[in-house]
């Protein structure tokens, strides 16, 4: 084309070079990879800790049940700097996890009373550990538990709330037993200050959370159980773990039904023991009054009422306010003392059925001779009961009240008679007029001496006489006795006729003994020969005539 003159054609080639696919295909597969990475990650959460102690970003799992589940991505102090901000990133499959009651804390090497727990953590650190039942709305910001739950979220059986009046005298992890077998935990705990009242958190695992029923009692069984009433000493202890530190157990006291099964969480009461639990099969009572003319010292709200020994009822209330509560401080006025006699107790409804029956029965029984008195339950203790018995000679009586109280009429008990016939005893020994006493002592000392002197004369006189008497005439008559004696002594001397005529007896006595002598041997071989004849006979065989010769041998 040059050489023609005419200028080149000149044509622009566009392409691109084979060599901007390596980078083009290099960004294609990181934008892959991060929408994969972005895809399946799991949620990003924050999670606030009272402290960051042991928590590292970067390193610091999230785990449930020993599988991680998430990873601390950052930490950082929240915006009042009082505490700290969690943030992890939890993995894919665990979204269905996050809801609002899912529950945080971190894992330490932890010794309390309760045990020793956290003890991995020496080898593999420190990591945050999760629980969820899998209920309520899914969320992302969480508050850690400043300490392990007693009981994780989803675990099988019952909460159920105890209420006590008492002092503070469980904590969290306390045991709650069964028999002696620890079933379950309290929680947590909450005071009401309005009502002033103490509610315990409780759970209850499965399978005994079956065991809950409507007429279930919970009471103490903390440490060692000591009681010195009217019934004695008593020392109670439940499981070695209670004597360590607190516990209450649980159970139908005996002779209640077993009532209906509890399947969502319910209110009971704490009771100070079994003994009173069980009281509480026994809702009625019909009330009555005694009034006491003794101290009731040692008498006690809830000592027993017996009647015979067997217990009917207890005290209710001592010296109830009635508006002269400065009457009774008078002289020779009684102290009222409630009583309830409870219906269960004597074989009856527990109703008002039965405590009609119990006032229309003891108002009969008053009328012959129903009393009441203060026994003394404890000599050790002093501890007091009320004792009912029936008293035939006591005076007729009838029902008075007191308020809207019947009375029963009361008398005093054996210590107090014995103390009143002891007192009548020193007021009369008071009353004696001991200076007249004395003198009247005196004047019959004097008359005892002069008696004696009287029969000392006497006795001088006596012996003078006995002086003056003819001492020859006693002389006399002492040897004319003599003398017969000695003259019956020669009249059975030897040689003499009485002698003789002795001998001679005695001499054909002996000769009739020997001449009796043979009849008396054969009598006693054969008593019956002076009636039967003596001589042989034949002797007879069976079957065979007599043998005459065998007779005559």
């Amino acid at each position: 084309m040059a050489n023609n003159g005419e200028p080149a054609d000149i044509k622009h080639v566009k392409s691109i070079s084979k060599i901007w696919l390596v980078p083009f295909i290099a960004v294609c597969m990181g934008g892959w990879m991060f929408y994969h990475q972005w895809s399946n990650q799991g949620p990003l959460i924050s999670i606030v800790f009272e402290n960051a102690s042991g928590l590292e970003a970067g390193k610091t799992k999230i785990k449930m049940h020993n599988v991680d589940v998430g990873e601390v991505k950052s930490i950082e102090l929240t915006e009042d700097l009082q505490k700290v901000l969690v943030t992890a990133r939890m993995s894919a499959n665990s979204e269905g996890l996050l809801r609002e009651n899912t529950e945080f804390w971190s894992v330490n090497p932890r010794i309390s009373l309760n045990g020793i727990s956290g003890l991995n953590t020496l080898v593999s650190g420190t990591y945050i550990n999760m629980s969820t039942n899998l209920e309520g709305r899914s969320s992302r910001d969480f508050v850690a538990l400043s300490a392990p739950p007693i009981t994780p979220s989803g675990t099988p059986g019952l909460h159920v709330t105890l209420n006590s009046n008492a002092e503070f005298a469980f904590k969290e992890g306390d045991p709650v037993i069964y028999k002696g077998l620890k079933v379950g935990e309290f929680e947590s705990i909450y005071f009401n200050f309005d009502e002033r009242v103490v509610y315990y958190n409780t759970f209850i695992q499965a399978p005994y959370h079956k065991l809950i029923t409507t007429n279930t009692k919970f009471w103490n069984t903390s440490g060692v159980e000591m009681d010195i009433g009217a019934n004695g000493f008593k020392v109670k202890s439940s499981s070695i773990e209670t004597l360590i530190t607190n516990g209450v157990a649980f159970g139908v006291p005996e002779g209640m039904p077993q009532g209906e099964r509890v399947n969502e969480r319910s209110y009971f009461s704490i009771h100070e023991s079994y003994e009173s639990a069980a009281e509480e099969r026994y809702k009625e009572s019909a009330k009555f009054v005694i009034l006491v003319d003794d101290t009731v010292r040692g008498l006690r709200i809830g000592a027993p009422v017996e009647y015979r020994g067997i217990k009917v009822g207890k005290v209710l209330e001592i010296n109830p306010p009635n508006g002269k509560q400065h009457k009774w401080l008078d002289s020779g006025v009684a102290i009222p003392v409630v009583i309830g006699i409870q219906p269960g107790r004597v074989e009856q409804t527990d109703d008002a059925a039965g405590i009609e029956f119990i006032n229309q029965q003891i108002k009969i029984w008053v009328e012959n001779g129903f009393r009441a008195s203060l026994q003394t339950g404890n000599l050790l203790t002093g501890a007091l009961f009320v004792n009912l018995e029936q008293y035939p000679n006591a005076p007729v009586a009838q029902m008075e009240q007191f308020q809207q109280y019947s009375v029963i009429p009361s008398i005093s008990n054996e210590f107090s008679q014995i103390t009143e016939k002891v007192s009548a005893i020193l007021d009369n020994i008071n009353d004696m007029d001991l200076v007249q006493m004395s003198s009247a002592a005196n004047q019959m000392m004097a008359d005892i001496s002069a008696s004696a002197n009287s029969m000392n004369s006497t006795a001088d006189d006596f012996a003078e006489t006995l002086k003056e008497m003819d001492e020859q005439q006693v002389s006399v008559k002492l040897a004319a006795a003599l003398s017969g004696i000695a003259e019956l002594t020669r009249g059975f001397s030897s040689g003499s006729k009485t002698n003789n005529e002795i001998y001679d007896t005695l001499e054909t006595l002996q000769h009739r003994l020997r001449e009796l002598q043979p009849l008396l041997l054969e009598l006693n071989q054969a008593p019956n020969s002076l009636i039967f004849d003596k001589s042989p006979k034949p002797y007879l065989q069976p079957g065979s005539q007599p043998n005459t010769q065998q007779g005559n041998r």
